[in-house]
């Protein structure tokens, strides 16, 4: 299940120290955390599986201690109560991220969507408009979507 998001948190690698790569990469990082939390709580009810999967997928990906994870997930639940939309992530991970990465991102907020087994009518609002907003197409999120359902 994991091994969807395999490299799509290793893009901004260890040994860039400049302070502006390490503040787009945290953001960035926030961008795509935010997405995740919004895709767990758009039906109104952010499950304890779906914290879990979410804060799983940020420790082993980005290598974080618990409490950094938490405080990633803070920092994006934060934004995202400050957001009128979500274009500011869409937009940043679009200047970040290749057509591969952003397919990542898809397939990951899939399996959020199945992480309770189910879909409602908000997630698959919300899928279809975070495709749009990533720039991919129908096609590629259907796509993603059997990746997903197939494992």
């Amino acid at each position: 299940m994991l091994n969807i998001v395999k490299g799509f948190f290793s893009k901004i690698s260890s040994d860039q120290s400049n302070g502006t790569v390490q503040n787009t990469a945290h953001d960035v990082r926030v961008a795509a955390c935010a997405l995740f939390v919004e895709m767990g709580r758009i039906d109104e009810t952010f499950t304890l599986a779906e914290m879990e999967f979410v804060i799983g997928i940020i420790k082993e990906k980005y290598g974080l201690s618990p409490t950094h994870a938490d405080a990633l997930l803070a920092d994006a639940e934060r934004e995202l109560s400050q957001s009128v939309d979500l274009w500011q992530f869409a937009k940043l991970i679009n200047a970040n991220y290749s057509i591969e990465e952003k397919l990542e991102i898809i397939e990951i907020l899939w399996e959020i969507v199945f992480v309770d087994g189910k879909m409602d009518k908000y997630e698959n609002y919300l899928m279809h408009k975070l495709s749009d907003l990533l720039r991919l197409s129908h096609r590629q999120l259907i796509e993603a979507k059997l990746n997903v359902k197939n494992l």
